[in-house]
């Protein structure tokens, strides 16, 4: 709980004369600050913030002790939903505020900007109490409105209310036919599930129907969640409407069937991959949301340990070779080759990527979308790839023995190519090429490097607490290497979330990779040509040991990042 604040009107005070008061800031640099803020528009804290002069939570802390209200850090306090919709989203947001606590009479409130006089009698007229205010980092409180004001209750009204229009007779082919106006009940259904999907960051959404429910699941940070369960007549329109949206065949119920299509959705575009599947009950739908402007992260974010990454790097700026990144879907593969993209992204390499669909958009690159239905192939883009003068080459996947055929001919004759292939570890990626049919000795030779990963849920921050792992945990334990550099000398600290609001009760609240990295020297080439899977595999977990895809989980669980049963649960499948 919060300390007590006496409920008072807040002053209005100039944020930059607090700041240089308390000797946080320089007099010119406040006046280069208040120069840039004329000239941009943007509010002054914004300016000390972008411009690196201060964090926000600097900021807080000073308006705090100006105005003698407390200062609390969002991601540790856990809010209760009930008491922050005393406030309507809309003015929520626009007053940048939401309710804390009940305290006796009166009610915390926390603002971004306390000194907002307006917003404060806006508050106090709207929840007739008494308010008392504390300071709180707006991208925090941006983010825990996010988290309340989700379309749950939007969307399972939408869906009773779409069920209540359509009857128990319906005319589907009627329904999609006038289904285009924005009022459709449909159509917001499906505008709300966007919405919230996006606010969540769900990978994916699942829609399937029951035998008397309609389910909705999203997946988030690698886990399903039930979004909304509602009625399953509702069901038939829903797909049909996301066929049309698709350009699928809305007559073709019998068959699976893919598409993709995009949606704008809270400012943002957002790539769909669809996908139908005939079930007992109707129709199954799981949707991969992709988004545009997500962001490409650098190397040094995506939880690669400093010396795996420096491996990394030294295979990638060889002149000719090809680097594998492989896992199963979803475990962020693409994340990790498009970091490394953005090192070999300079004006002096061409690069060309061929995906399906294109994932990121990359500024400086020639990016291909393949298109099975116009036979625009992996393999027909990439032999006209090679005549485009490339010096890196990304292929989305390795798919078939023509493909792998090319991308390895394309690394033997100077190109550098970067794909993924599904295997469980890296040791067993040259084992998989030539399983594919391509030609041993052209796996030897232009194979760099390997990396294996997955993506493990990390503990989340604000109901995290100390634990001692039980005995099955200890023993599994037992078996892995921890690097005592990465724990900085100390003893392990295994930390597990106790369930919060910020984490929907979970305990967990994002992701992190582990990582292992098989490179191909000459004695594990001379194996690899020497058709003796055995010997092969032997070798190259003897290269690996201590440092596999187990090890690297169990680092992370030691640090407290992590619990030992995520651990144990992500790795499961590439136990001895």
């Amino acid at each position: 709980m919060a300390e007590p604040a006496r409920s008072k009107r807040p002053e209005r005070v100039r944020i930059g004369d607090i700041l240089v008061q308390q000797k946080l800031l320089s007099q010119e640099q406040l006046q280069t600050a208040l120069e840039e803020q004329k000239r941009s528009g943007r509010k002054l804290g914004r300016v000390l913030i972008d411009g690196n002069y201060l964090s926000e939570e600097q900021i807080c802390e000073a308006l705090a002790r100006q105005l003698a209200i407390p200062f609390i850090n969002l991601k540790y306090f856990n809010v209760n939903p009930v008491l922050v919709r005393k406030v309507p989203e809309i003015q929520a947001r626009r007053f940048r505020a939401l309710v804390l606590e009940e305290q006796g009479d009166e009610l915390l409130v926390a603002m971004a900007d306390p000194t907002d006089l307006f917003a404060y009698d806006e508050l106090t007229r709207l929840l007739k109490k008494p308010v008392a205010i504390a300071v709180v980092s707006e991208t925090l409180l941006l983010q825990t409105l996010d988290r309340v004001y989700r379309r749950t209750e939007e969307i399972t009204s939408l869906a009773k209310e779409l069920g209540e229009d359509l009857g128990d007779a319906v005319d589907f082919g009627v329904l999609s036919l006038n289904l285009g106006g924005e009022e459709a009940p449909v159509v917001k259904l499906l505008q709300s599930m966007f919405d919230d999907a996006v606010q969540v960051k769900a990978s994916d959404v699942h829609i399937e129907p029951q035998e008397d429910k309609l389910h909705i699941r999203f997946r988030i940070d690698g886990a399903l969640a039930l979004q909304t369960e509602t009625e399953s007549r509702i069901s038939q329109a829903v797909v049909q409407r996301l066929k049309l949206m698709s350009g699928l065949d809305i007559s073709e119920k019998r068959l699976p069937q893919d598409g993709r299509f995009s949606v704008k959705v809270r400012e943002q575009f957002v790539d769909v991959r669809i996908s139908t599947m005939p079930t007992q009950y109707g129709e199954s739908v799981v949707m991969r949301l992709l988004n545009r402007h997500g962001g490409v992260q650098e190397l040094n974010d995506i939880g690669m340990p400093a010396e795996l990454r420096e491996r990394l790097r030294r295979a990638l700026f060889r002149y000719a070779g090809m680097v594998l990144v492989t896992g199963p879907t979803g475990s962020g593969k693409t994340t990790t080759l498009y970091a490394a993209l953005n090192e070999l992204n300079t004006i002096d390499r061409k690069i060309i990527t061929v995906e399906d669909p294109v994932e990121y958009r990359l500024s400086g690159l020639s990016q291909v979308q393949v298109n099975e239905k116009i036979e625009l192939t992996f393999a027909r883009v990439l032999r006209s790839t090679l005549r485009q003068d490339p010096d890196v080459i990304l292929i989305g996947e390795m798919r078939d023995a023509e493909t792998a055929s090319i991308g390895l001919r394309a690394a033997i004759t100077g190109h550098m190519v970067l794909s993924t292939l599904h295997t469980r570890d890296a040791a067993s990626a040259p084992l998989r090429l030539v399983d594919m049919g391509v030609p041993a000795y052209m796996v030897a030779y232009s194979l760099q490097a390997v990396i294996a990963q997955r993506l493990v849920r990390l503990v989340c921050e604000t109901c995290s607490q100390p634990y001692e792992p039980d005995a099955q945990e200890s023993q599994w334990l037992g078996g892995r290497t921890l690097n005592e550099r990465t724990l900085a000398g100390g003893a392990p600290r295994y930390q597990r979330g106790k369930g919060c609001q910020r984490c929907n009760g979970s305990g967990y609240l994002g992701r992190s990779g582990i990582f292992e990295m098989l490179e191909v020297d000459g004695e594990l080439a001379a194996l690899a040509t020497a058709n003796d899977p055995g010997r092969f595999m032997a070798a190259a977990q003897k290269r690996m040991k201590g440092h596999t895809l187990r090890d690297s989980a169990a680092q992370l669980a030691a640090q407290g990042r992590t619990t030992v049963a995520e651990a144990m649960r992500v790795t499961e499948e590439i136990e001895d």
